[in-house]
C-alpha cells in the first residue's frame, strides 16, 4: 500500500523566491493598459457568441481592437503609461 505524504516541507522551503520580484511588478504595471485594452476586446467578443452581431457590436469590436494596438503601440515604444506631450 502506498502512503500519501505531504509536501509542504519542500514547498514551503522555496516560499521566499515564489513571490514576484519588483521588476515583475513594475513589468505588470508598464503592460496593464493593454491588459485592460484585451480585457475590453474580450469583453465586446463575448457579447456577440450567441447572436449575430448587429452594427453596434461591430464598431464596439473595431474601437476596442483599435484600444489594443494603440496600447500595444504605446508599450512597444516605450511611452506607455506617460502623460503629456509626445515622447
Amino acid at each position: 500500500m502506498d502512503h500519501i505524504v505531504t509536501v509542504q516541507e519542500a514547498v514551503t522551503a522555496f516560499e521566499d523566491f515564489m513571490e514576484p520580484t519588483d521588476a515583475d511588478l513594475e513589468a505588470i504595471e508598464r503592460e496593464l493598459p493593454l491588459i485592460n485594452a484585451e480585457i475590453g476586446l474580450l469583453d465586446a467578443q463575448i457579447i456577440v457568441i450567441d447572436h449575430t452581431p448587429t452594427e453596434l457590436d461591430v464598431r464596439r469590436i473595431r474601437r476596442a481592437r483599435r484600444r489594443v494596438l494603440a496600447a500595444h503601440r504605446d508599450l512597444v515604444n516605450g511611452t506607455a503609461g506617460r502623460t503629456g506631450g509626445v515622447a
